[in-house]
């Protein structure tokens, strides 16, 4: 038995699609927030995903012309984001991705005040939503690597977080900044597409790392590689700035920072961790942190002299 169709998601579902069919601007290939906020708005009153209960609450014919706008709205993004790529390919990532990114904030995501912070928490914003366009990353095959017990769930870094991270370590062409448990490799993709510096992204995850690598190899980016290894033994002499998601705790957190702690008996070192790791790194003497520590935002440590 078919559900009654709702009056109230239809006639405000009505008012929305007849505003977005209405409004020849929206396709403008600059108006990559509007069509991003249009979208964002159609998906809380249908979902897409699941047309055959979206139907049961709004009219079908009302419902396929609210599919139609998100499918001329996604057309109109991915051209956007392809353009991007193609810039990104012949080394203008720097300035590609800044001119979006500050389209989709408030501020340029890399302003100079470096005690400016993004907001706090795991949420994701339009900000994700550029980089997981512009990244395309494959879905990874299935997980073949076996976890220890002290090894956290993949999540990845929201994107204003490393832009944050950017901001924090101005990154030079000397640096080499490792990411311990890099995942499909968000944060040293996007800092390989942002500067000259060479970045590593390490994982157990072979599945992980291999959809990195052919994100990598898409975007033509020679300053980013991805090291299917266990952090315990990989070679972590090359780094000057490490960047640390909370990727394990316990006893590898403990031997990761301790090799991290040899590290800087021979050279300067920088530590930037995010999530539930902070309280612990911030324990440790041999490191000075730049602000105070925080769960929910990424934080720089130095390491002493």
């Amino acid at each position: 038995m078919k559900t009654v169709e709702n009056p109230i998601v239809s006639d405000a579902l009505q008012r929305l699609v007849t505003r977005l069919e209405n409004d020849s601007t929206l396709l403008d290939p600059h108006h990559l927030r509007r069509r991003l906020e249009a979208l964002d708005q159609l998906e809380a009153h249908v979902t897409f995903a699941s047309p055959a209960l979206s139907t049961d609450l709004i009219d079908p014919h009302l419902h396929r012309r609210a599919t139609a706008i998100c499918a001329k709205l996604e057309a109109a993004n991915d051209e956007r984001y392809a353009a991007i790529r193609a810039e990104i390919r012949r080394g203008h990532g720097l300035g590609a991705l800044l001119h979006w990114a500050q389209s989709l904030t408030e501020t340029s995501p890399l302003e100079s005040q470096v005690d400016r912070t993004p907001p706090n928490g795991l949420a994701y914003d339009y900000l994700d939503d550029l980089l997981s366009g512009v990244l395309q990353l494959e879905e990874p095959a299935a997980s073949t690597a076996t976890p220890d017990q002290e090894m956290v769930f993949y999540q990845p870094t929201p994107a204003r977080h490393i832009f944050h991270l950017l901001r924090l370590t101005e990154l030079t062409d000397d640096d080499v900044l490792i990411d311990l448990g890099s995942g499909v490799g968000h944060v040293a993709l996007l800092i390989a597409m942002c500067t000259q510096a060479r970045c590593i992204g390490i994982d157990m995850e072979p599945a992980y790392i291999e959809c990195a690598r052919r994100c990598a190899d898409h975007l033509n980016l020679a300053n980013v590689t991805f090291l299917q290894q266990d952090v315990r033994e990989a070679d972590l002499s090359a780094g000057s700035v490490f960047y640390l998601y909370t990727p394990f705790r316990g006893t590898i957190l403990a031997t990761v920072l301790d090799r991290l702690r040899r590290e800087a008996t021979f050279h300067p070192i920088r530590i930037c961790s995010y999530g539930p790791i902070t309280p612990v790194i911030a324990q440790e003497p041999w490191l000075q942190a730049a602000s105070t520590p925080q769960t929910d935002r990424v934080v720089l440590f130095r390491s002493r002299d």
